[in-house]
């Protein structure tokens, strides 16, 4: 019998530092025991996060400019030297439920803001809720806008079932 996967995606946004990939991590793991395929998109602003180390052969290849594939018995790797967009990776992932995305806040996602230690306004706009502890005081948040407890991720499950884009 073959499984109907949902293909669902929500994304997580908010300043660095904040807990947004120890949240990611909390929801994935939630979501998989419940027997869901969850794939995660990392946005990268900066350019700064590195794959792979200086001297190993699929460094030296993908210095020379080309893309490169590295495929192991339980793995496979793809370096490439450009972008891609929301469709395509959706196709390079392909079966799965959930797609978590952190950051890239342009995407028409529902989002999660992840506020920690202070409160930044700037991600209400692209914000649906926010995930946040008792380090900020939540009266200076939007009186319109759902919060959740950073440190019961169970909590955000129904909303995100309820919310998450089909992509």
């Amino acid at each position: 019998m073959n499984k109907e996967y949902k293909k669902l995606s929500v994304a997580f946004t908010g300043p660095s530092n904040s807990g947004k990939t120890t949240l990611v991590i909390k929801i994935a793991s939630i979501l998989q025991a419940m027997g869901n395929k969850v794939v995660i998109i990392k946005h990268d602003p900066k350019d700064k996060a590195s794959f792979d180390k200086e001297g190993k052969d699929s460094f030296k290849f993908f210095q020379t400019g080309a893309d490169v594939a590295v495929i192991s018995p339980r793995r496979t790797t793809i370096f490439r030297q450009n972008s891609l967009d929301m469709d395509s990776l959706t196709k390079a992932f392909g079966d799965f439920d959930y797609m978590l995305v952190e950051g890239l806040k342009t995407l028409p996602l529902p989002r999660i803001a992840v506020m920690r230690k202070r409160i930044d306004e700037k991600y209400f706009d692209v914000t649906d809720v926010i995930a946040s502890d008792d380090s900020i005081d939540k009266t200076a948040l939007p009186k319109d806008m759902l919060v959740f407890d950073l440190n019961n991720p169970d909590s955000l499950i129904p909303w995100i079932e309820q919310n998450a884009k089909k992509v």
